[in-house]
């Protein structure tokens, strides 16, 4: 068949068909079974050859178009496409990993695995591509693959990680503009402020029961953790044999594994204690792995759960806090010590004279809090 190659008549080719450009000779579309791929038809020393450019929406009809015309001047200087596409220099893969090279020493260990892992594996259609050729809606289509895969949230922090990457290009003097600005941001909602109420609280410690039966016992056992340290998951998830002092019945997370950059040593309940212990020691992790993918076994544990209203994990915290507070009177400048927070008694000039860590109160409201729960519930 032959036509102009656009949007519309790419995103309208049936299975299996295939479209050339009545424009430029060689240039073609090919829907196959899940996709439509752009392509180049060209003749080099008396034989006829093909070259895939690359895949609609990673690529558009006017980028696809001109690659092909670039292509095509290869083949005019005796060039085979097919052996010299493109000076891996050009191309948006080659210059993210200088860009990565250069963020990791400024950045805490996980924001750079949440950065890689935006640009290196969900922005991975993006790689082949020449960064003068991508545009505004090379990005926004993306973007849109990536929260129909991956939700708004995670669409909001890839944008974020391009529009980085792209201002660096900018100050490397090898684009005249960001193709991340002005694309679309998803409405993540108002702050969260969720308390769970002691109900709630009963059937999530009751449902973990359930997921210790299912043979989902590890994340039941790091769920309970977030209850009884009031800690981020990331800092439970994340928590390393090496940050477990036994001696001293602590957990010491280092200043690289704080939101805030700063040393926090959190005293053990038994009850924490004995979960730790538990745990068969496999390696550097006491849960096995660094725990990143959250949204499976949340899912389990809603399954679990029969319908209770939305929830996040990070929701525990607030909860643990909130209860320690008007249960159990735990004073707040204690709390804040828990929570690791710096703010009230610890920000600005005070922060600097009142070195105080308040171990022992910290590990008596800590016990407190555990001998509740287990008052109404036991995992």
């Amino acid at each position: 068949m032959l036509g102009k190659i656009t949007k519309a008549t790419v995103e309208k080719l049936p299975l299996n068909s295939l479209i050339w450009d009545n424009a430029l000779i060689g240039f073609g579309a090919r829907r196959q079974l899940r996709h439509v791929h752009y392509l180049l038809r060209y003749r080099l020393n008396g034989h006829q050859r093909f070259i895939t450019i690359g895949r609609h929406g990673a690529w558009t009809p006017d980028t696809a178009r001109n690659e092909a015309r670039r292509l095509l001047g290869l083949v005019a200087s005796k060039v085979d496409p097919a052996n010299d596409r493109v000076r891996p220099a050009e191309t948006f893969g080659a210059e993210l990993t200088r860009y990565l090279d250069r963020k990791r020493p400024s950045l805490k260990a996980r924001s750079i695995v949440e950065v890689e892992r935006h640009l290196l594996v969900q922005c991975k259609a993006l790689h082949h591509l020449r960064l003068a050729e991508i545009d505004r809606r090379t990005i926004a289509l993306c973007l849109a693959e990536i929260e129909q895969a991956s939700g708004g949230v995670t669409r909001n922090r890839a944008r974020s990680s391009l529009t980085a990457f792209f201002s660096f290009a900018i100050k490397e003097g090898l684009i005249e503009s960001n193709p991340a600005s002005g694309t679309g941001v998803v409405n993540e909602g108002p702050s969260r402020e969720r308390v769970l109420s002691e109900d709630e609280l009963k059937a999530v410690l009751n449902a973990l029961r359930q997921l210790h039966s299912q043979g989902q016992g590890q994340f039941a056992d790091i769920v309970r953790l977030l209850i009884l340290s009031a800690q981020r998951r990331s800092e439970i998830g994340g928590l390393r044999w090496s940050e477990i002092d036994f001696g001293r019945g602590l957990i010491v997370l280092p200043p690289e594994r704080s939101k805030n950059s700063r040393l926090h040593e959190l005293p053990m309940s038994t009850q924490v204690r004995s979960i730790i212990e538990r745990q068969p020691k496999r390696n550097e992790f006491v849960f096995g792995r660094d725990w990143q993918s959250w949204s499976n076994p949340k899912a389990s544990l809603d399954a679990c759960l029969n319908g209770m209203a939305e929830w996040r994990l990070h929701d525990l915290r607030r909860t643990a806090a909130t209860m320690m507070a008007d249960r159990l009177q735990v004073l707040p400048h204690i709390l804040e010590a828990i929570l690791n927070h710096v703010s009230g008694h610890k920000s600005g000039v005070a922060g600097i004279y009142n070195r105080a860590r308040y171990e022992g109160e910290m590990r008596s409201a800590l016990q407190s809090w555990a001998d509740y729960i287990d008052g109404f519930s036991r995992v």
